[in-house]
């Protein structure tokens, strides 16, 4: 008997034959090797290039204070901690960013992973088990699906923000004979859309389900103290669990889940990628606590405005251009509201490809998120903004996005202009 090779997929994955067309034309989007610090303009591959495909929100990876931290944490314990939180890798800066945390989501305690991935990976995959349903939106980041399936509950996934479908999952699952968690994210990072959460807040509690709410694109830029999606609904304190990353607005790398003491001390002792996974090092540690003191200083605020007035900008510039900008959300009362994420739909994946190989070559560096990162025929470029960004600097990528439209509609045709 001959055995599979379990390395197999790796010569028939069908992306391959895609990659290798897209690299003998120059045109493959990723991996490209940034030379300097992540600013609203960038040096990569020996080309300055104005940077739109960045989650450095508040722009702080390059501030002072936050660098200061990061080295104050090394100077005083070295490169790295070499073992779990868990056992020998908690230090007091660990501590203090737990506590400052809950005190900015205003939940009774936190807990922080060393990635963001982790944090969602080990609050669902602890929490749920196989007696258990967990719905989520299926425009959900991977990392809560990964979760989903480390659990082994029951999955019942519902459109993209249809309510109408999320009570129905809602209904089966009374049948499923378990706990029902229900989890999504505030904002969605491909889209740049926001969760419905009033309304899911009042189905969840219908139907006896909890809820979580991953809040990686909004913390540090939604709501009036910047505590994300929750916040700005007004709908904190009938969410059962809230996650964040610090690799967004945070200007570092890791994680953290805020709730209940009850199911933090939980996730302390039981989660296995926290029990089972080095803490991460001390600088960026440092580095996630003096970005989150300066986010909750009146200069926080500021950051805050400042990124979603630059969002509003460049969406209207975009839609000005012809692009199709996808529609924000609204509030209950009208209010727009507008998040740093701004995606300027393709619809073709090779189109999407040859646009961002466009922009590139002119120098503004934008994200591509093709299928299965979106759905069907709904590639897109995620262009995104820092509060460091200025007017001067998006009226620069604005008039690059105007001439390489012109340049790629001349060759391949019309792109579309929505709905």
């Amino acid at each position: 008997m001959t055995a599979v090779d379990v390395f197999a997929k790796a010569r028939e994955f069908e992306r391959l034959e895609q990659l290798r067309a897209a690299r003998e034309i120059g045109a493959v989007p990723y991996f490209h090797v940034l030379e300097g610090p992540a600013g609203p303009v960038v040096e990569m591959e020996g080309q300055r290039r104005i940077m739109l495909g960045s989650n450095n929100y508040l722009g702080l990876t390059g501030d002072e204070r936050v660098k200061q931290g990061a080295r104050d944490a090394l100077d005083r314990y070295g490169t790295g901690l070499t073992g779990s939180r868990f056992l020998n890798g908690t230090i007091d800066l660990h501590v203090e960013l737990e506590r400052e945390l809950a005190a900015w989501f205003g939940t009774e305690d936190a807990l922080v992973f060393t990635t963001g991935h982790q944090a969602n990976l080990g609050a669902i995959g602890t929490i749920l088990g196989p007696q258990d349903t967990v719905i989520v939106d299926s425009g959900d980041h991977a990392s809560i699906l990964d979760g989903c399936l480390l659990s082994q509950a029951k999955l019942r996934p519902f459109r993209h923000n249809r309510l109408d479908l999320l009570e129905k999952r809602l209904q089966a699952a009374q049948a499923d004979g378990g706990g029902v968690l229900v989890v999504v994210d505030g904002v969605y990072s491909m889209e740049g859309d926001v969760a419905p959460l009033p309304e899911i807040v009042a189905l969840c509690r219908r139907y006896g389900a909890r809820l979580m709410v991953d809040e990686a694109h909004g913390f540090g830029v939604l709501g009036a103290r910047g505590a994300g999606a929750c916040e700005l609904f007004g709908v904190e304190d009938q969410v059962d669990l809230r996650m964040a990353t610090f690799s967004k607005s945070l200007a570092s790398c890791g994680g953290a889940i805020a709730g209940s003491s009850e199911v933090i001390e939980f996730l302390r002792i039981a989660a296995r990628p926290f029990i089972f996974t080095a803490s991460g090092v001390p600088a960026a540690v440092g580095a996630a606590l003096a970005a989150v003191r300066i986010a909750r200083s009146d200069e926080g605020r500021e950051l805050f405005a400042r990124v979603l007035h630059n969002a509003a900008y460049l969406r209207r510039g975009l839609a000005d251009l012809g692009f199709w900008v996808l529609p924000p959300a609204h509030m209950a009362d009208g209010t727009e509201i507008v998040t740093p994420v701004v995606p300027v739909v393709v619809g073709d994946d090779w189109k999407a490809v040859f646009l961002w190989k466009a922009l590139y070559e002119a120098g503004v560096f934008v994200n591509v998120a093709i299928h299965p990162a979106v759905p069907p025929a709904g590639a897109l470029l995620r262009t995104s903004v820092m509060a460091t960004h200025d007017e001067a600097v998006l009226d620069e990528a604005l008039g690059i996005f105007r001439h390489a439209k012109q340049n790629f509609e001349a060759e391949h045709g019309p792109l579309p202009t929505g709905h």
